[in-house]
């Protein structure tokens, strides 16, 4: 799709990702779904696809390309296998970004090649029972001792902790100083005392473990801080800012499959005499559907070009965020209806976006609180 956000590689890339969709995703997606496992010799096709190394710099092992590349394979990917987007912006979002923004040259040189070529997989670990949207009120302990840091806390719906080699931990090393009092850890899933819960029985977007992390008296090197201590709640909202353009480039990839499935079913379908789409009720309403989606769609690619234009762009990540998945499951929630009732039964793929859309306006910021980061920058 020809826009002035994009330039000609950004086209090529969309058109691989493309491709790389339709040949690949859209003939197992509904498998995955059912067997709720996605195969490894298709994680391993994303590597070598370069889709894990997106955004990570040359120098260590990535393609060093933009926010709006990034964008063009989640959206594209999306339309077809949301689950498979998982794994492609935990590499370029949730794992790489907290190191990219406060790792040491060691750091980036140890853990960055191993997620772009798709041999080490890193978790994002900051969410917990009692601290959702509230993550400053996190209760993990961070106590130093010595050349270590002792950690103690529960982390939970924590997306690949069961397959993770690494996990970035929150925890909190000054508690009496709320958010100012959270660092950042690079935990190995080897050291004593690390183990996980059991896996989440999701709704939808299955085939990618979620479960919780348990963290019991574990030593973790004091070289394995990221960044500053005390530092760590910066880092965590600098990356959910652009986890929160991912996202919406899922949602805004789920949406357009949902409403070009719901044209193909509604010119094909013959009621009362005639195709559903010359009833004018149902055409107003792919009309509606129609609108907020490019509405989306311009929300989304203009937040990646102020990133990649290194202008603020937190208020239009929040409202790309927060319009894009709430357009998207209402998108998604005609579509379903504009099938009757073969949008209920599992034979048809609607049926799965409807459930892989859901959480899009849940994780990485809840919609109530992109309306908070929204308001506190119009209002401040």
């Amino acid at each position: 799709m020809a826009s002035a956000f994009f330039n000609e590689d950004h086209e090529s890339i969309r058109e691989m990702a493309q491709q790389f969709a339709e040949g690949t995703l859209a003939g197992i997606a509904a498998e995955i779904d059912k067997t709720n496992v996605f195969p490894e010799e298709v994680v391993q096709e994303m590597a070598e696809l370069g889709f894990y190394g997106l955004k990570i710099p040359e120098e260590y092992g990535g393609l060093g390309l933009d926010m709006r590349s990034y964008v063009c394979v989640m959206e594209e990917v999306a339309k077809k296998c949301a689950t498979a987007t998982l794994f492609i912006s935990s590499a370029n979002s949730l794992s790489t970004q907290p190191i990219l923004l406060s790792g040491t040259e060691e750091q980036k040189a140890k853990y960055l090649p191993g997620v772009a070529d798709g041999s080490v997989k890193i978790s994002f670990a900051l969410t917990e029972p009692n601290a959702g949207s509230d993550a400053g009120s996190l209760k993990t302990k961070a106590v130093k001792d010595g050349d270590f840091y002792v950690l103690n806390g529960t982390k939970c719906f924590i997306t690949m902790a069961p397959i993770a080699d690494y996990h970035i931990v929150y925890a909190k090393t000054d508690p009496d100083k709320g958010t100012k009092g959270i660092s950042a850890f690079i935990v190995s899933k080897d050291l004593p005392g690390v183990s996980v819960g059991k896996h989440e029985e999701k709704m939808g977007q299955h085939g990618v473990p979620v479960s919780d992390l348990i963290l019991e008296d574990v030593r973790v090197p004091a070289d394995c801080l990221l960044g500053k201590e005390n530092m760590g709640f910066i880092n965590a909202m600098k990356t959910l800012n652009v986890g929160r353009v991912g996202v919406a480039s899922m949602a805004l990839g789920i949406a357009q499959e949902a409403l070009d499935l719901a044209v193909e079913h509604t010119k094909n379908r013959v009621q009362f005499g005639k195709p559903l789409c010359k009833n004018q009720a149902l055409a107003f309403m792919m009309a509606d559907m129609e609108t907020k989606l490019n509405a989306a769609r311009n929300l989304v690619y203009n937040a990646a070009w102020l990133m990649d234009n290194k202008e603020d762009a937190t208020k239009a990540a929040s409202m790309a965020k927060y319009f894009t998945t709430e357009a998207a499951i209402e998108i998604v929630n005609k579509s379903l209806q504009l099938h009757g009732g073969y949008g209920y039964s599992q034979e048809y793929e609607i049926e799965r976006l409807y459930r892989d859309v859901r959480i899009t306006s849940i994780y990485e910021g809840s919609s109530q609180v992109q309306q908070m980061v929204i308001s506190g920058a119009l209002l401040r």
